[in-house]
């Protein structure tokens, strides 16, 4: 008899006005598990002792549900062996999965734990905080399931940033078979209101990047404290230049936050804070998302993180987002740009949907993500001192108005230096994630905007560029469906269809699928998503 356990995430049902959507979730996954037991189970690659839990739900208006399942096998992870079933009046219908096979290995390792955490250390080194962590799982983003040891080592990176390495040993041989940091950064290379009594206030933030903007904050008796109540508690933290620990909230006697210059501490923590209310409210209002986790809660900003650090990070395990000083503006300012702290949260929300595996094609896609979200979270706020466009991180730079120096161009990445244009299938897979993400970033730039040069980049100034340029097949006629489509198709394929390991083709197939549902098949817009893919050179 198969074993079979399905077990519903905690968390989806929600207080307050939420307890409708938080209770049709929960109907959604009971009708998934049915599903997943029976008519679903073949082509689920299902094995015997499979087990499933259900960690999302999406219901669309005309009742169709997505439900989202992490696999097990004999009770262990199944990295990559997560999917997504649809359905409607009890029928199957899409399934979004990369595993490839019902079989399952042999749990009987022949590599002990200590054999493979002194491989895993071999290839961290020796700078590393804590005792390192191996469990067994089952690796199955390969061609066939293995057993293998997962090894996680933590530390503080030579640049200041904070790792979480994970590193995937076949427990068969001692090869390394994967590797990936959790901490996910801009760049290559909780806390909150203890106060009894606080009451929501709303303040001024003289920020460094997008002029005075407003703050909602927290009144603490005379005290005001940095801590959003009316976006899920989300706090903002002062780390005082240490790499350790949460820092403490910014607080102070009035609710008027920096001076709009890098010699006031508060002004860097403006920007962060706005940013990330901004990017709360753009997921909510564009989306209909509640925070990162879609429950209602807030994150934790760490701010002045280290000495000169010239990055910024989310990590799953503190729940938080990390911003360095850069060094205080000598050759980039601090990493608070309101399409940074957009980056960086969104990191946070493929984290609790799709979970793209920071690794080759998948982890290029997470990159991809986040440039996309903080793109459209920068046209979202519309502010005056900072206009949206699809150059990321362009405010980090002092006397930059041609935009010459940035993080990343999305509609010509290799603008960078580092970044791929087109699809390659020779480097591609293996390409840093960071520099693998400009295929999906020119994707997304020309279904939005078509084969049309951006003002300021064009001929005679000093990127030079025609819209052949901007086409890896020579469609210079492709034309662009709009910001406000594309972003929906995006998300939509984000949280709907893709999983843990899909790679550039799997994303074509996402956002056909999800231009499909919301535009038809037929459409302007799935036409549009098909030649844009193809204009990238992923067919």
């Amino acid at each position: 008899m198969s074993l079979l356990s399905l077990a519903i995430v905690s968390g989806l049902a929600m207080s307050g006005s939420a307890d409708a959507a938080g209770n049709q979730r929960s109907a959604a996954i009971a009708r998934a598990n049915a599903l997943v037991a029976g008519p679903a189970a073949a082509a689920l690659h299902r094995a015997n002792a499979d087990s499933f839990v259900a960690r999302d739900a999406v219901v669309d208006a005309d009742g169709t549900e997505h439900v989202r399942y992490q696999r097990n096998y004999n009770g262990l992870p199944v990295i990559g062996g997560d999917f997504v079933v649809q359905s409607r009046n009890g029928k199957v219908g899409k399934i979004s999965q990369t595993l490839r096979s019902a079989a399952r290995p042999s749990l009987k390792p022949v590599v002990t734990s200590d054999q493979a955490i002194v491989e895993a250390g071999s290839r961290f080194g020796s700078h590393f905080q804590g005792a390192p962590s191996s469990r067994l799982v089952v690796y199955a983003r390969g061609a066939s399931p293995v057993l293998a040891h997962e090894v996680v080592f933590k530390g503080i990176k030579a640049d200041q940033t904070e790792t979480e390495m994970h590193y995937f040993v076949d427990a068969r041989n001692g090869s390394v078979l994967d590797q990936w940091d959790e901490v996910q950064t801009a760049k290559p290379g909780p806390g909150g209101n203890a106060c009894s009594g606080a009451v929501a206030a709303v303040g001024t933030g003289k920020s460094l990047t997008e002029g005075d903007v407003v703050l909602n904050t927290t009144k603490c008796g005379s005290t005001y404290q940095m801590v959003d109540m009316t976006r899920g508690g989300g706090a903002t933290n002062n780390m005082a230049m240490k790499t350790a620990g949460m820092g403490s909230v910014f607080s102070g006697t009035t609710n008027i936050w920096g001076n709009n210059l890098v010699s006031n501490a508060q002004t860097a923590a403006a920007d962060a804070h706005y940013g990330v209310a901004t990017t709360w409210d753009y997921y909510k209002n564009v989306h209909g998302r509640s925070g990162i986790a879609n429950d209602g809660q807030g994150a934790v900003s760490r701010v002045h993180y280290g000495r000169n650090y010239a990055n910024a990070s989310w990590s799953d395990s503190c729940f938080c987002m990390t911003f360095g000083d850069g060094d205080n503006g000598a050759t980039i300012l601090p990493l608070v740009a309101l399409d940074i702290a957009g980056h960086e949260m969104s990191h946070g929300v493929t984290s609790r949907s799709a979970d793209l595996i920071y690794s080759g094609e998948s982890g290029s896609l997470n990159e991809s993500t986040s440039d996309i979200f903080g793109t459209m979270v920068e046209y979202y706020a519309n502010n005056a001192n900072d206009p949206g466009d699809y150059v990321i991180g362009e405010e980090l730079y002092a006397n930059n108005a041609n935009m010459s120096k940035a993080i990343r161009y999305m509609f010509k990445p290799t603008l960078d230096n580092y970044s791929q244009d087109c699809y390659d299938p020779a480097t591609t897979p293996t390409f840093e994630v960071h520099g693998g993400s400009g295929i999906g970033n020119h994707f997304f730039y020309l279904l939005a905007e078509g084969a049309v040069v951006p003002a300021g980049f064009g001929a005679g100034s000093w990127a030079n560029l025609s819209p052949a340029a901007l086409v890896c097949n020579g469609n210079t006629a492709i034309t662009g469906i709009g910001r406000a489509a594309a972003q929906k198709i995006w998300y939509r394929a984000l949280t709907v269809y893709m999983t843990s390991s899909t790679n550039y083709a799997g994303a074509r197939a996402a956002t056909i699928s999800a231009s499909t549902d919301l535009y038809g098949g037929a459409s302007a817009q799935t036409n549009a998503v098909k030649a844009a893919w193809s204009a990238v050179n992923v067919n």
